[in-house]
């Protein structure tokens, strides 16, 4: 590739891998998501009893994508290939402290990520592939603010502020990274209700707030991320469908200024999910998901399967 053409080309895909690598884990720019996504599911608003004990969660996930969506949601001529493996360990506390009628807790999600991306470009001089791949740990993520309430015995809500740290290895000229090197702030609530008859419906709403990567001078708008469960509880069973909805609220900025038509990312997925929790027994909670993505804009769409454990120590 000597022209210039081909030498913008590369530019603009390496920009565009860098965008579509984030529906798991952490991804990076060009309006890609940047949280985890399909982590909250039944039992979004439960959190551990107030214990001297540590809660641990271990979340296994494998997420793949197969095609890039544009802004008008039609498939892009770049044909690309993407895989995002995670294991990620979860660390929660509550206490007995008093916040806001509530009990105060906190947490820590330490995530690592093994990555790919084999992107095939079309051009004048034939089509040109491009290829990445990462594995390291991921961006950690503080919640320093829990507040766990439970207005009734059918009813439970948290609200946190979490806090996604740049810790994750990132290089700007990698075709794909495991960090997304700025900072992200995202307040969230989440509840659970389950009625007499066993219906649960569960959900996790947050807003992600980025600061901006110092080293390319871009920074990603603000996203709404909305994930849900509705299921029926059949003895230590729950059976029902999750999914996740992901809109993308206000433009991409680069070095300040907007970027390109705002470059606005958004998709749903939707897709079955189980529980299992015998409260009576010494196994650990499990949950486990296939979600199948659709209507996706300015960002990959594929699917993704995800398994839970957690416990207390």
């Amino acid at each position: 590739m000597n022209s210039l053409f081909d030498r913008k080309v590369v530019k603009q895909l390496t920009a565009l891998a860098l965008a579509i690598t984030a529906t798991v884990a952490d991804g990076v720019e060009n309006g890609a998501p940047i949280t985890p996504f399909g982590v909250n599911n039944f039992g979004a608003g439960m959190l551990p009893p107030t214990s001297v004990d540590l809660a641990v969660g271990v979340r296994l996930s494998a997420y793949s994508a197969d095609e890039l969506r544009d802004t008008n949601g039609k498939p892009s001529a770049v044909r690309a290939k993407l895989k995002v493996n995670s294991a990620a360990l979860a660390l929660v506390k509550t206490t007995d402290i008093s916040l806001l009628g509530g009990e105060y807790g906190f947490s820590a999600v330490i995530p690592y990520l093994d990555m790919s991306n084999r992107l095939t470009v079309p051009a004048p001089t034939g089509a040109q592939s491009l290829n990445g791949s990462s594995s390291a740990l991921g961006d950690v993520t503080l919640v320093p603010v829990i507040v766990k309430w439970t207005p009734s015995s059918r009813l439970f809500v948290n609200g946190r502020l979490e806090l996604q740290l740049p810790t994750g290895s990132y290089r700007a000229d990698r075709l794909i990274n495991t960090g997304a090197n700025h900072w992200t702030v995202s307040p969230a609530l989440a509840f659970t209700w389950i009625s007499a008859n066993g219906l649960e419906v569960s959900s996790n709403i947050q807003l992600n707030l980025h600061g901006k990567n110092k080293d390319t001078q871009y920074r990603s708008g603000t996203e709404y991320q909305h994930e849900f469960a509705v299921g029926q509880h059949m003895g230590p069973w729950v059976l029902g469908l999750g999914g996740y909805f992901y809109r993308q609220v206000s433009d991409d900025k680069l070095g300040g200024a907007r970027f390109q038509d705002g470059n606005r990312a958004r998709v749903t997925a939707l897709g079955p999910a189980i529980s299992f929790f015998n409260p009576g027994s010494k196994l650990p909670q499990l949950t486990a998901h296939f979600y199948k993505e659709f209507d996706a804009r300015n960002r990959a769409q594929g699917k993704q399967f995800a398994v839970r454990a957690s416990w207390s120590m």
